[in-house]
């Protein structure tokens, strides 16, 4: 008789892309090598709680966009292990009745979390519980990691880089819980990648120009038409593409510009890998998941922009590494451009030795072989006691702030 498959639960929301494509890759990897063997289930968790949490994926994009001061000093002011648990709490006391039904519903031999802020008040609901399954948390910020991140209560804390392993340990988090592994980008973003040559050949690309990719993310976020234009000022000589993403208007207002360099303008697209491939420099914003993927195409960055709090991190990641620079403002990403274009093809092929030093293809492969092992352990008894203490410490948190 064939054993029953093993059932991961991914705990995610849409607050930005990553959470997504993360617990996505993850999934996919599971299901590549260990096909029927285990049944995949994600939720976001944002969704099932009350108002105003259940509008977050809604509403993040337009705090990103028109209040990063705001977001900056919210980020900033709550990122300390104290103010971080008070947070938590305050969530699970407005929330633990679906967070409850939740863990009921959704019976699991591991759970995932690739979302900071849910981790920890999902936790109290599975504390609830006679038996809970182990929890595995996989950290999608690369350097600058909110305190949220790290829950002392789970059992595996997986992280992309040695800085946001020191948080942990900054956070109470012993050494044994935590491993870093980078992050986990598809595995069809390696398989697809291929030779510069071939890539432009597909892509009808000059196959001797240098080529400056821009890409804004999936909605075509940021000052990408005027950055795009900026550097179409250049006298350089250089090919230009352009993703606009679903940002139909952005697209538009692309192709009816007259060029003065050869460019092309996507859409939304499925060949990022043969993009990246074909490429010189990468403009973008500075997203984990972009970088990652960067530097395992080894393509140096020239980033635009970084949201404060969690991305700002990621700039030192990419500049410390000497795989990218940062460029603020569109007159900045051209200024920085020309100056690597002066330099030649030597310069541009160093920063991209740099980019590939730093990445790490295997990190979804090693995250998936820590999922599996979890999911064979058996479920954890909870402690009555140390439920009363989450009670107790709730109250007592609550009270005095």
């Amino acid at each position: 008789m064939a054993a029953k498959p093993k059932r991961v639960l991914f705990l995610m929301s849409d607050t930005g892309g990553g959470h997504r494509a993360a617990a996505q890759a993850i999934i996919d990897a599971l299901k590549m090598k260990y096909g029927d063997q285990v049944e995949t289930t994600m939720i976001d968790v944002f969704k099932l709680m009350a108002f105003p949490m259940n509008y977050q994926p809604e509403l993040y994009p337009v705090i990103i966009k028109h209040g990063k001061i705001a977001w900056e000093v919210g980020y900033k002011i709550s990122n300390t292990p104290r103010r971080a648990q008070i947070i938590s709490r305050s969530m699970y006391m407005t929330n633990g009745n679906r967070l409850k039904r939740m863990v009921r519903e959704y019976p699991a031999d591991v759970v995932v979390s690739t979302h900071s802020v849910i981790t920890r008040p999902t936790m109290r609901a599975y504390r609830t519980l006679e038996y809970r399954p182990p929890c595995v948390v996989v950290v999608t910020d690369l350097v600058s990691t909110h305190m949220f991140w790290y829950d002392k209560s789970v059992e595996r804390c997986l992280v992309p880089t040695q800085e946001a392993f020191e948080r942990g340990l900054e956070a109470g988090l012993s050494p044994e819980q935590m491993r870093v592994t980078g992050l986990p980008v598809h595995p069809d973003f390696t398989s697809r990648l291929k030779d510069k040559q071939t890539a432009r050949e597909e892509l009808g690309w000059d196959s001797e120009l240098p080529a400056v990719l821009i890409i804004g993310g999936g909605e075509g976020m940021g000052p990408l038409y005027k950055t795009a234009r900026m550097v179409d000022m250049l006298d350089d000589r250089f090919q230009i593409a352009v993703v606009a993403g679903k940002n139909t208007s952005l697209k538009a207002d692309l192709e009816a510009c007259d060029w003065k360099h050869p460019a092309m303008i996507y859409p939304f697209v499925n060949n990022m890998p043969t993009l990246m491939a074909a490429a010189d420099v990468l403009v973008t914003k500075a997203g984990p998941g972009t970088i990652s993927e960067a530097c395992i195409a080894g393509l140096p960055m020239i980033l635009s922009s970084a949201i404060p709090g969690q991305e700002e991190g990621n700039v030192d990641f990419v500049v410390n590494s000497g795989a990218g620079v940062y460029a603020p403002k569109p007159e900045a990403v051209a200024q920085a451009l020309h100056q690597w274009l002066a330099e030649g093809a030597e310069g541009l092929a160093r920063r991209a030795e740099n980019a590939q030093r730093v990445a790490k293809p295997n990190a979804v492969w090693d995250i998936v072989e820590e999922v599996w092992h979890y999911a064979h352990q058996p479920p954890i008894k909870n402690e009555r006691k140390a439920l009363w203490r989450d009670v107790v410490q709730s109250a007592r948190d609550l009270t005095s702030r």
